[in-house]
This record gives structure tokens, C-alpha cells and sequence, in this order.
């Protein structure tokens, strides 16, 4: 096994796939959480793929992905704010025009540039093989922010997941954490997608954190468990992807996915065995 991953990470784009690969799922996790407490992750997925019109002008226009993604994405968190409190459908139909929507524009925007196909695939699917050292810095800087911010507002974070009333009254305003939380989603988003594309970004942001939550409670422990478990699976999947010619990005995140089922399935062969011990012994 030690041959097996040292051979995988001996080549140096590799080494940096794994980097930008550990700081995406770092980032990703730790919003992550408070997505999956909250119950927001239709927003996330919404806003995952609500980067794409704006990655798609940066390559059309010759300017920063980074700096088209991050736009993009508070604006599509601004509009759905504005959806959902200003018309009369649910969140969720707002959510869900708003997505597709966004993620239409964006390849109709790609679809005019010369390498359309290529644009594309990089763009909805990552291209971890491909960061450079300057991705990696970009990304290391994103995910600090993100790991601040996150301690920094943990209190009005905390009590916006539990109780929006009570974190009005304890003077929390939980209006400003919530756009804060949607700023730091879009930064993690941002961090990531160059290297697990924006179709697969939500499978870090949602897999790790959930799988955590069925193995401990208190927030800081699921943080944690989720830090670790995004880092476990962007090891093996690059692995998996350099021993075994897959795609790296969608190896991270089915394996992400595949997590949780795995636990999930572990915990209640667990619990059946618990029970057919306990009727055995009545």
C-alpha cells in the first residue's frame, strides 16, 4: 500500500493535484458543515453551478476564472435571496430556476469560444492534473479565509443553524450571517472548482460533512471528521486515478459519495446485530 500511493504522488503534478486537492476539500468541508446543519444543500448545489456563466466569460474575455467565479457566484446568492423574498414561489422553485438558469447561460457563453468542448469539460468536470503552483497558492489562501471566517463567526454560525429567532434576540443578526456564509461558500466553491470541476464540487461539499454527522455530533468534531474524511478521499482518488487511468475529479467525489453509504451501511449492520443480540438474549 505505501508503494502503491508513494508511486502515485513520485511525479510532481501529481504532488500538486494532491495540494490543491487537500486545500479544496479543506475549504469545502468546513462550510460543508454548517451547509448540511442548516439543511442548504439544494442552495449549495445551486450555487456550485452558478459559477459556470461566470467562468465561462473569463475564458471568453481572457480574465481571471477565479475573479469570473467568485462574481458570478454572489450574484446567483444575491438573486436568490431576492427570488425567494420578493415573489410568492417557494425557496426551492427559486432555487431550482435560478440553477438552471445560470448553468444554461454559462455554456450557451462557452459555446462561442473556439475550443468549446475542451472549455467545457474543464470547466463542469475540474482539471486537477492541470493546476499549477499559483492555483495552489490561490487556493491555500481561499481555504485560510474560509477556516477564520468560519472560527471567527462561530457563535452567530451556531446559532443561526439552530435557531433564527433566538440568534435575532441574542443580537447575532442573522441576516449578515447569512451572507456571510453564502460569501464563504462562494470562496470554497472558487477554491475548488479548478480542481473538481463545478458539476462535482458539491460531492466535497456535502459528502464529507454529512458522512461526519453520523459519527459524531458536537459541530467542531464534524468539522474535523469531515477535514479528514475530504483528505482520505482526495488521497485514494488520485491514487485510484493515476494506477487506473480515471478521471480524477469524479474519482474525489464518487469516492466522497461512497463514503457515506459506506458508514451509513456499517451503522446499521452495526445496529441489526445489536438487535438480534438483544432478542436472542431476552
Amino acid at each position: 500500500m505505501v508503494t502503491w500511493l508513494a508511486d502515485a504522488f513520485e511525479p510532481e503534478f501529481m504532488q500538486r493535484a494532491l495540494l490543491a486537492g487537500l486545500l479544496a476539500s479543506a475549504a469545502s468541508a468546513v462550510v460543508g458543515t454548517w451547509v448540511v446543519i442548516r439543511g442548504l444543500t439544494f442552495l449549495g448545489d445551486a450555487l456550485a453551478h452558478g459559477v459556470v456563466p461566470g467562468l465561462a466569460l473569463a475564458i471568453l474575455w481572457g480574465f481571471s476564472p477565479v475573479v469570473g467565479a467568485f462574481l458570478a457566484a454572489l450574484v446567483m446568492s444575491g438573486a436568490v435571496t431576492v427570488v425567494t423574498r420578493r415573489s410568492r414561489v417557494r425557496e426551492d422553485t427559486g432555487i431550482g430556476l435560478l440553477f438552471v438558469g445560470m448553468l444554461a447561460l454559462g455554456v450557451v457563453i462557452i459555446s462561442r469560444a473556439d475550443s468549446f468542448a475542451t472549455n467545457v469539460t474543464s470547466v463542469l468536470f475540474g482539471d486537477v492534473l492541470g493546476v499549477t503552483w499559483g492555483d495552489v497558492r490561490g487556493q491555500a489562501i481561499a481555504a485560510a479565509a474560509v477556516v477564520v471566517a468560519s472560527i471567527v463567526l462561530y457563535r452567530p454560525f451556531l446559532a443561526l443553524a439552530f435557531n433564527v429567532d433566538k440568534a435575532s434576540t441574542l443580537g447575532m443578526r442573522p441576516t449578515l450571517a447569512h451572507a456571510a456564509l453564502m460569501v464563504l461558500l462562494a470562496t470554497a466553491i472558487v477554491a475548488s472548482f479548478q480542481a473538481i470541476g463545478t458539476l462535482l464540487v458539491f460531492g466535497l461539499l456535502i459528502g464529507p460533512p454529512a458522512t461526519a454527522g453520523l459519527l459524531v455530533r458536537r459541530v467542531p468534531l464534524i468539522m474535523v471528521t469531515a477535514v479528514a474524511l475530504g483528505a482520505a478521499t482526495v488521497v485514494a482518488g488520485l491514487a485510484i486515478s493515476f494506477h487506473h487511468d480515471t478521471a480524477g475529479g469524479a474519482t474525489i467525489a464518487g469516492l466522497a459519495v461512497a463514503e457515506f453509504f459506506v458508514v451509513l451501511a456499517a451503522q446499521e449492520a452495526a445496529r441489526a446485530v445489536r438487535l438480534a443480540r438483544h432478542r436472542h438474549a431476552v
